[in-house]
């Protein structure tokens, strides 16, 4: 690491935050500050989409589940599902979404059954949505803490850490704080450019360090199997199948991209539903291009560093050999971080380092706002004006930053079990909220003391199956989501239904 790549991470980090500022002035209605009027372009929209499901993980992980022993592009099988998934939101959802003036998806809840059901909802994304950034933050907090640890060999690893956490906290409410969904939108179409520039440059000089070039990358590939796409077997303990990626993928996508206000704000702030699906569909295409260009940098790593010339890699995997299945890593994931830091140029590694803070900085706090301030706070405060919601939607989003940051430094010191721990349970709601929905569009009857029934008994099933059954996470939305449904449908025919909109 050189002094021109500091100045490079640094100068974007400042740059998020006067970003943000200069956003400010557009904040005068709630309107501006949840939706941005409604008014940002579709290829916009399309962007951020991308950019809000990239993470840190994405750019670094992905790489590594093609570099591992066995590892392939099978991981594409669950794209697939997420392309499916798309298609059925922008058939069944989004329209409904467009039929009133909202500003959170839960009030369509709120609207069908009534507060409970809304409530309920709202509190599991705000409490869920805060643990799984807070961790984000985190990860994302110890890349900037190794960045510096490595330009200062001296300094104290655990207090970096503690200061990375709070400065990136800092930038994402300073951001939030000040420009208002609109500007959270912009920062990510901007924070995609960089990434996908990032990944490319290190794709090139990847390349240009292999002896053959492509023609070489390509015959390793195929030697090693690492092109390999399909696996039909219909095994539910595996995370990646045809099966699982198709049906998991697209009940997972419906239920993160449908009926989760983090990704669902986004639509909302177009003007139209053609606008928000076609910014939806497009999305899917550059994500299968994204995920198809991390897992061949993958390959390429693969090619650099050779594993398979060492007398190691022959006995990895055998049983009682000692040798870890991933040589020369103890994870894949380490591989990627490792070319960037040791290999790449001075100026470009910055430059790389960036795009992996912008594929994590894609702040919740906006979102996070806006469903208190509506679904939470608003129906017990009618009387109030605009204007102070818009107040109280500010404070919002700094004392929701502060949170953040207070859970990423109170898991910083936990076990990495603890960690992965949280981040699963979070996925473990997402079925439960989808199912309602489903519930709310397709059994007439089901009334709000249905669609609780419904959601606390998938609740209780799906924590039953995270910690007591080998299922593959990848089914965890479908079978969250079919419970609620079947469970409320059956719960219909004995509550007496009362009127709703049935919108």
């Amino acid at each position: 690491m050189q002094t021109l790549d500091l100045v490079i991470i640094f100068g974007y980090l400042i740059g998020v935050t006067l970003f943000g500022v200069w956003f400010s002035s557009k904040q005068e209605t709630t309107e501006d500050y949840f939706v941005g009027s409604r008014n940002v372009p579709w290829w916009a929209i399309a962007a951020s989409i991308v950019a809000t499901e990239t993470s840190t993980i994405t750019f670094i992980s992905v790489p590594g589940i093609a570099f591992a022993r066995n590892g392939n592009f099978e991981f594409l099988q669950i794209v697939f599902g997420y392309l499916c998934g798309r298609i059925v939101i922008s058939l069944l959802f989004i329209p409904m979404y467009f039929r009133g003036e909202l500003q959170t998806v839960y009030q369509l809840l709120g609207i069908r059954f009534g507060n409970r059901v809304k409530m309920l909802a709202s509190a599991l994304f705000v409490v869920m949505r805060n643990i799984a950034d807070g961790i984000r933050l985190l990860l994302t907090a110890i890349v900037l803490s190794a960045v510096y640890v490595a330009f200062q060999p001296d300094a104290d690893a655990n207090l970096v850490t503690i200061a990375s956490i709070v400065l990136l906290g800092v930038v994402m409410i300073i951001f939030t704080y000040y420009g208002g969904m609109e500007a959270v939108i912009w920062v990510e179409v901007v924070q995609l450019a960089i990434y996908i520039g990032g990944a490319i440059a290190a794709a090139v000089v990847l390349l240009n360090q292999i002896d053959g070039g492509m023609p070489q990358v390509l015959a390793i590939g195929r030697e090693f199997n690492k092109f390999s796409l399909f696996d039909f077997t219909l095994d539910f303990t595996k995370t990646y199948t045809f099966w699982a990626g198709l049906i998991g993928g697209c009940f997972l996508t419906m239920s993160t991209h449908g009926t989760d206000q983090y990704l669902v704000q986004r639509y909302l702030c177009t003007n139209k539903p053609s606008s928000a699906s076609l910014a939806l569909l497009s999305s899917g295409a550059v994500v299968l291009g994204q995920f198809i260009g991390f897992l061949f940098i993958g390959v390429l790593l693969f090619a650099f560093y050779a594993p398979f010339n060492a007398a190691e890699y022959a006995a990895a995997g055998v049983a009682n050999s000692g040798v870890p299945a991933t040589f020369p890593f103890a994870g894949g994931d380490k591989v990627f971080p490792d070319f960037i830091t040791k290999f790449m140029p001075s100026g470009l590694s910055g430059l790389v380092i960036a795009a992996i803070f912008a594929a994590a900085l894609s702040s919740s706090l906006n979102s996070i706002a806006a469903t208190f301030v509506n679904d939470l706070y608003k129906p017990f405060a009618r009387d109030k004006s605009d204007r102070h919601l818009l107040k109280i939607s500010g404070w919002l989003t700094l004392i929701i930053g502060i949170v953040q940051i207070l859970v990423a430094l109170f898991v910083m010191n936990q076990q990495r079990s603890a960690l992965d721990q949280a981040l699963s349970i979070a996925s473990l709601f997402n079925g439960p909220v989808l199912g309602v929905f489903l519930v709310g569009a397709f059994i007439k009857r089901a009334n709000e003391s249905a669609a609780l029934t419904g959601m606390l008994a998938s609740i209780l099933l799906m924590i039953y199956i995270k910690f007591f059954t080998p299922l593959a996470w990848t089914w965890y939305v479908l079978i969250g989501s079919l419970t609620t449904f079947l469970i409320a449908g059956l719960a219909s025919l004995f509550f007496t239904a009362k009127k709703t909109q049935n919108n």
